[in-house]
């Protein structure tokens, strides 16, 4: 029997498992059971919602090509379609299964689909467990930026399959973990230590349920306070304002994981900037990420990457406003900054800090 631990804080389950055994398909039974299983359409995803469909009720498996770039209106528009012709009805349960594009448009799917079906995912990345998946946030990208449509919906619950890690490669695991040392940064104390502990160690010899489960209880504190982000659930954008706009200047071929690291670092430098937070505190934030096996340095342009800036959900009144670090385990959100402040920490990130290349 694997071990189980269930997240009431936002007013539905989190569950954290190794390996979805009866009490998945207990809880999904008693939800639904499920109408209809929705999964990205890769070999080890498609294989995990094929067993979750034969324990629960035999529903369809409907799987979809996904990816950042894929995160768009008309793929959500063939998710609603291929629901419609699944006979879903408004009363039904649908199970996603995925990482965190899946949680997202899966999500923002059934949010609109005759206005709101219940939805609950089953999280196979770290980026889903620790982030996409809890909370509520869905959506799709836009032309003009990163998650520009979307509206708030809570699943019915979340599962996190901590077995389904081992089937990510290393990169899988580092975009994750991007996350997650933005979680750390934000509680700081224990937490924070635990990850220097742990970096240097082969991934093989984590504690991976203990990690997601701390990273959990992070976010659904933030969120239990804010639930639509109104106020203090900006903290959980910690150099997200930066990183959204790497990805979009990109293109996207900067992944989300790696721009949040970059961003990590962005926002560090803009702290000090601004002489809010301690260049030790920052170095060491920065010895953790490169540790990690994240990347502190980008080769895009810094006016490219501000101009991807313009259309930020946090702007107010055409100002651009950032969650800075004070300490690690202090972060405040909404300080506003100038575009020169900013493009000068977009041109250091263009430089590489040495000292703190990976070692893995």
């Amino acid at each position: 029997m694997p071990e189980l631990t269930v997240n009431h804080d936002l007013g539905y389950p989190i569950m954290t498992q190794t390996g979805l055994g009866r009490e998945t398909t207990a809880l999904l039974t008693k939800l639904g059971p499920p109408r209809v299983i929705l999964c990205d359409d890769n070999a080890h995803v498609r294989a995990l919602a094929r067993t979750l469909a034969r324990s629960a009720g035999a529903a369809p498996v409907l799987g979809f090509t996904l990816g950042e770039r894929h995160k768009r209106l008309t793929t959500a528009e063939g998710v609603l379609d291929a629901m419609l012709g699944a006979g879903v009805e408004r009363r039904d349960l649908v199970v996603g299964v995925g990482g965190g594009v899946a949680s997202d448009l899966f999500g923002f799917a059934c949010a609109t689909y005759m206005r709101g079906v219940a939805y609950a995912h089953v999280a196979t990345t770290l980026v889903a467990m620790v982030d996409a998946a809890i909370g509520g946030k869905t959506g799709v990208n836009l032309r003009g930026g990163k998650n520009l449509g979307g509206v708030f919906k809570d699943p019915v619950a979340v599962f996190c399959d901590i077995a389904a890690l081992r089937t990510l490669p290393r990169r899988g695991l580092r975009e994750g973990l991007a996350e997650v040392v933005k979680a750390a940064i934000i509680e700081g104390g224990e937490f924070f230590e635990t990850l220097e502990e742990l970096a240097p160690h082969p991934f093989s010899r984590w504690p991976w349920a203990g990690v997601v489960e701390s990273a959990i209880k992070v976010k659904t504190m933030v969120v239990a306070d804010d639930r639509t982000e109104s106020g203090t659930r900006e903290l959980l954008n910690l150099g997200h304002t930066f990183a959204h706009a790497i990805e979009r200047a990109s293109n996207y071929r900067v992944t989300h994981g790696a721009a949040v690291a970059l961003g990590l670092r962005a926002a560090g430098l803009l702290a000090l900037k601004n002489g809010r937070f301690s260049e030790s505190e920052h170095l060491r934030v920065l010895a953790l990420l490169a540790l990690l096996g994240l990347p502190l340095q980008t080769s895009l342009p810094a006016r490219a990457i501000l101009a991807a800036m313009d259309s930020d959900k946090k702007r107010r009144a055409g100002s651009l406003r950032f969650v800075l670090p004070r300490a690690i385990g202090e972060v405040e959100y909404g300080v506003e900054c100038t575009g020169r402040q900013v493009l000068a920490v977009l041109t250091r990130l263009g430089e590489s800090p040495e000292r703190f290349r990976a070692r893995r």
